[in-house]
C-alpha cells in the first residue's frame, strides 16, 4: 500500500502478471463517481494534483458502455490510416528542430529534452487537433502542472481552473473557424448528437488526448536518448544492424517506462491476488508500470539492465486491455523517426553531465528527467564523421 496526495491510500501493483491481470479484469473499474465510495460519497475530497487523474468525464475515468462510447469517439483520431498519414509532417519536424540545434557554435550544451524531446510531440499533436500558436504555450503550462505532483493544494486548484480555461478557449476557436483537424471533428460530433459527447466530456476527452499524447513521448524520447549514450555497447549493435529502433524502444518502455505510476482503478468487488493477497470492494489501485518493467519473477535477474539483445521485452508501459493507450502506434511512430534523424545527423552526440548528475523530473507520475544537457556534433561539421 502507498499514501498518495491526499492523502489517498491505495495499493500498489508492482508485479507484471498481477498487473496485466488486474488491466483486463472486468472487476477493476477507472470510473472514481461509481466506484470508488468515498469519492461518490464525498467522504474524499482531493485537494491535491490527483484532481486532475481522478473523476474526469472521458474514457480513462470511465468503465463499460461509457467507456465504450467515449473510447469509440475519440479513436478516430488514431486509425492506422491517419497515423501513417503523418510520417511526413513528423519528419519535416523533426528536421526543423535539428537544423535549429545544428546551428549551435561547436562545444555548445544544448538541453535536448527542451529543444527535441519536448516541442516534438507537442506539435505533432497541436497539429493533429489544430491547437493555434498563441494556445501552445499555455498548453505546455497545463501540461507540466498536472505533471507536477508535489504541487500544494492552492497550485493544484489554480492547475485545474487554468486547463479547463485553455481547453474552452481551444473548443470556442475551433467551433467559431472548424478546420481540418480533429478538435473540428469532434466538435462536429458533439453538436449533431449530444448523445455521444456532452459538451464537459468534450472537454475532458480533449485534455486527455492533448496532454497524455505529448507527455508519453517526451520521456521515451528522453530516455531512449540516454540509455544509448550511457550503454555505448548497445548503441554499438544498433550501428552495426544487429538491432533496429523497434528493438531500442520497446527495451527503453520496459526498462524505464514513460508514465512511471498511473493513478487510480478501484475494485468493484473483492480480487484475490495471492492466498494472503485480496484487494477490498472500493479499494484503490495504483497502477506502477515503471516497476512492473523491472519486474524480476518476469524478465529474470538481467531486468535492471538496458539491454537491446533481450528476447522477452514485453511490458505494460501502454497498459493493457480495454483501456491500452489509443496513441501507442502515434508514440512508437514519432520515437522511431526522431530518434533515427538524432543519431544519423549527431553521430558523435554525448552526455554533457556524468550520467548520476541528471535530475528525474518532480513527479511519482511522469517519468523523465528535470533537463537532458548533451553536446550535438553534426555529421557535416568539420569534427564530425
Amino acid at each position: 500500500m502507498v499514501e498518495l496526495p491526499g492523502p489517498v491510500v491505495a495499493w500498489t501493483v508492482t508485479s507484471h502478471d498481477h498487473l496485466r491481470r488486474l488491466l483486463s479484469d472486468p472487476r477493476v473499474s477507472k470510473d472514481a463517481h461509481r466506484h470508488w465510495p468515498g469519492y461518490a460519497d464525498g467522504e474524499i475530497t482531493l485537494d491535491s494534483i490527483l484532481a486532475a487523474w481522478v473523476g474526469r468525464r472521458n474514457m480513462f475515468g470511465s468503465y463499460g458502455g461509457d467507456h465504450s462510447r467515449l473510447r469509440g469517439v475519440a479513436s478516430t483520431a488514431f486509425t492506422p490510416r491517419r497515423i501513417s498519414a503523418l510520417v511526413p509532417w513528423i519528419s519535416t519536424i523533426t528536421d526543423r528542430l535539428l537544423d535549429d540545434i545544428a546551428t549551435a557554435p561547436a562545444g555548445t550544451v544544448i538541453d535536448l529534452r527542451e529543444s527535441f524531446a519536448y516541442p516534438l510531440p507537442i506539435d505533432v499533436i497541436c497539429g493533429l487537433f489544430g491547437v493555434p500558436g498563441d494556445l501552445r504555450p499555455k498548453l505546455r503550462q497545463v501540461v507540466d502542472g498536472i505533471f507536477a505532483t508535489a504541487s500544494t493544494p492552492e497550485e493544484a486548484h489554480a492547475v485545474g481552473a487554468f486547463q479547463y480555461e485553455v481547453i474552452t478557449e481551444l473548443i470556442d476557436a475551433r467551433r467559431a473557424s472548424p478546420g481540418d483537424d480533429l478538435t473540428s471533428d469532434l466538435i462536429a460530433a458533439r453538436d449533431a448528437d449530444d448523445s455521444r459527447l456532452s459538451e464537459l466530456e468534450l472537454a475532458d476527452t480533449l485534455l486527455l488526448v492533448l496532454v497524455a499524447g505529448h507527455e508519453t513521448v517526451v520521456n521515451l524520447l528522453d530516455h531512449a536518448i540516454t540509455a544509448l549514450l550511457t550503454h555505448p555497447d548497445q548503441l554499438a549493435l544498433l550501428r552495426r544492424g544487429d538491432r533496429t529502433w523497434k528493438d531500442v524502444i520497446e527495451e527503453t518502455l520496459r526498462w524505464q517506462a514513460p508514465v512511471a505510476n498511473l493513478p487510480l482503478r478501484y475494485a468493484i468487488e473483492d480480487i484475490p491476488l495471492d492466498d494472503d493477497i485480496v484487494i477490498r470492494q472500493g479499494d484503490a489501485i495504483l497502477a506502477a508500470y515503471a516497476a512492473t518493467g523491472r519486474d524480476p519473477h518476469h524478465h529474470g535477474h538481467s531486468a535492471h539492465r538496458y539491454d537491446l539483445t533481450r528476447e522477452l521485452k514485453d511490458h505494460l508501459a501502454f497498459g493493457h486491455g480495454t483501456h491500452y493507450c489509443l496513441g501507442a502506434p502515434l508514440a512508437r511512430l514519432e520515437a522511431t523517426i526522431a530518434l533515427d534523424a538524432l543519431f544519423t545527423r549527431f553521430p558523435d552526440l554525448a552526455l554533457a553531465v556524468p550520467p548520476d548528475e541528471l535530475q528525474p523530473s518532480e513527479s511519482f507520475i511522469s517519468n523523465g528527467h528535470h533537463t537532458l544537457p548533451v553536446i550535438p556534433t553534426p555529421r557535416d561539421s568539420p569534427d564530425g564523421h
